[in-house]
C-alpha cells in the first residue's frame, strides 16, 4: 500500500528531474545561440577539449588520492612497534631504479616526504609519491603504484 510520504517523496523526485531537464533544455538552447558555438563542429571541438581537461584533472585527484594512501600506510610503518621488519620502495630518479630500504631508517613524515636517516647521520628527503611499495618481512604489504 503506497502511503502519503511515498506519495510526496514521488513528488520531489519527480520535481528534481523536471528540475534537471529545464536545467539542461535552458544549457543546451542558451549555449547553442552563442555566436561561434551555433557551429556544430566549433561546439564539438569545445565539447572534446573540456572532457579532455576534466579527465586530465580528475587523473590529478586520483594522484592525491595514492599519496595520501601512500602517507597513511607510511605513518602505519612509522609508528609500528616492529617497524624494522618492514621495508620501503622508491623510484629512485637520479639512478632510474627502484631503492629499498629498511624500516629502521624512516625517521619521520613531513609534508609530503619521506625522511630517512642515513647510518652517517644525514637525512635524506624523498617525495611520497615516489614510494612504489612497502614490505613487511620480504612479502608486499601494499603496493602503492
Amino acid at each position: 500500500m503506497i502511503t502519503r510520504e511515498d506519495y510526496q517523496r514521488y513528488f520531489w523526485y519527480f520535481f528534481g528531474v523536471l528540475g534537471v531537464v529545464l536545467f539542461w533544455a535552458g544549457v543546451w538552447d542558451g549555449v547553442g545561440n552563442l555566436g561561434y558555438l551555433e557551429n556544430p563542429l566549433v561546439s564539438l571541438f569545445i565539447g572534446a577539449a573540456m572532457l579532455l581537461i576534466g579527465g586530465i584533472i580528475r587523473k590529478t585527484d586520483n594522484v592525491n588520492q595514492q599519496e595520501l594512501i601512500a602517507h597513511n600506510v607510511l605513518r602505519e610503518v612509522h609508528h609500528h612497534p616492529l617497524k624494522h621488519e618492514f621495508h620501503v620502495k622508491y623510484f629512485d630518479k637520479m639512478t632510474k631504479k627502484e631503492i629499498l630500504i629498511g624500516g629502521e631508517q624512516l625517521h619521520r613524515l613531513e609534508k609530503g616526504f619521506l625522511v630517512l636517516l642515513e647510518k652517517s647521520g644525514k637525512e635524506l628527503f624523498v617525495p611520497i609519491h615516489r614510494v612504489t611499495e612497502v614490505l613487511h618481512q620480504g612479502r608486499s604489504y601494499k603496493k602503492l603504484k
